[in-house]
């Protein structure tokens, strides 16, 4: 809901730049912390090394192919795909972290509200950097909406799935499911977030990133 929510934000006001690369950089921030501490660690501790390496390979390809198919249908260099990299980072990251939390409720372990918190802090400025691109290409709020309730819709239904397979579910294949996430996370910060922070918010976003990467660290250190 916070990407949606991200969203509706971004088409309710006009952003100044500086303001959406700091919210952009919060963000980033909050994304390195729970691939460190909530994915990286939570698949080594699950399933050792070789799962979450595999799982990083995988997420890492799928974006970075992903990627360069936006790229080739407008992308950043100015058609109506401005700030889709971002949608497709939240997407990729979001069903298997959404699937990660469903598993956790069937088996019982429950989900923190400090991970639910985390995960709205690090979603919320990717649906405002995100919409207010895409809203500045020329896109229509009705399909902007209609964009990041879709990506919401997956994420959801992903959750729904992981609860679905938590029984059958091993710890390898939990931990292979945490190290896609990582994967498609960080090809998508350093290639798409953090580069559209910095244009944005100059060297203020350094700040930024610190702020939110401590921000997430400390809500997951409470799990």
């Amino acid at each position: 809901m916070s990407l949606v929510l991200g969203a509706g934000l971004a088409l309710l006001r006009s952003w100044r730049d500086g303001l959406v690369g700091g919210v952009l950089a919060f963000g980033a921030g909050a994304l390195i912390s729970s691939v460190s501490f909530e994915l990286a660690e939570e698949g080594l501790s699950k399933g050792g090394p070789l799962p979450v390496a595999g799982g990083l390979a995988l997420g890492a390809l799928v974006f970075f192919f992903a990627d360069r198919a936006v790229e080739r249908i407008g992308g950043r260099s100015g058609g109506g795909a401005a700030g889709l990299p971002l949608a497709l980072g939240a997407l990729l990251d979001g069903i298997p972290e959404q699937a990660v939390l469903g598993i956790g409720l069937a088996t019982g372990s429950g989900v923190s509200m400090a991970l639910l918190v985390a995960i709205f802090v690090s979603n919320l400025p990717e649906g405002i950097g995100s919409a207010s691109d895409m809203r500045s290409s020329g896109r229509s709020a009705r399909s902007v909406m209609g964009l990041w309730s879709a990506v919401a819709v997956v994420c959801v239904l992903a959750t729904v799935g992981g609860y679905a397979v938590a029984d059958v579910a091993g710890e390898q294949v939990k931990a292979g499911i945490d190290g896609f996430a990582a994967g498609a996370l960080l090809v998508m910060l350093v290639d798409s977030m953090i580069p559209e922070a910095q244009r944005k918010a100059g060297n203020r976003a350094g700040l930024a990133t610190v702020l939110g990467f401590a921000v997430a660290a400390a809500l997951s250190l409470l799990t």
